[in-house]
């Protein structure tokens, strides 16, 4: 049974790690998010389309801040020297996905769905992008 497990472990190891790793990032972008929105935003659940747009960055910018180095390292396992071109290309794919998150975030609050909801649906949808981008873009491997 462990050996079972092991060689599934090993066969699809990128994934695994890159749904850990996007767990720690989802609770860091989350958690920076809910606690600027309490703390500047009065911890709305409705919050207006600007407040919105200003928690979408936050969250953005903290799990970019966060996710590169772990996804560099521990996910694709990169050894590309040309770490500013690469992490350039990382901004750049995430800022595709953090315009989807913001459009999706506008319909939802057009929509009257709460925050939190809305948040928890477009990650969904945000991860399965950065995880295309991420392997197809950025971090592809060399033939």
């Amino acid at each position: 049974m462990i050996q079972k497990c092991k060689d599934l472990y090993k066969q699809h190891e990128e994934i695994i790690v890159y749904l850990i790793v996007g767990v720690m990032t989802t609770i860091v972008s989350w958690g920076t998010k809910f606690l600027f929105n309490l703390l500047v935003f009065g911890g709305t659940a409705y919050p207006t389309n600007l407040q919105n747009f200003v928690l979408s960055l936050v969250n953005w910018t903290a799990g970019v801040i966060f996710a590169y180095p772990m996804n560099r390292h521990f996910v694709f396992k990169s050894k590309n020297p040309q770490i500013l071109k690469e992490a350039a290309g990382f901004v750049g794919s995430r800022i595709s996905t953090m315009v989807m998150d913001i459009v999706m975030m506008q319909i939802f609050t057009f929509a009257g769905v709460n925050v939190y909801v809305g948040t928890f649906i477009t990650a969904v949808f945000v991860t399965i992008a950065n995880y295309i981008f991420s392997k197809m873009l950025v971090f592809r491997k060399k033939k």
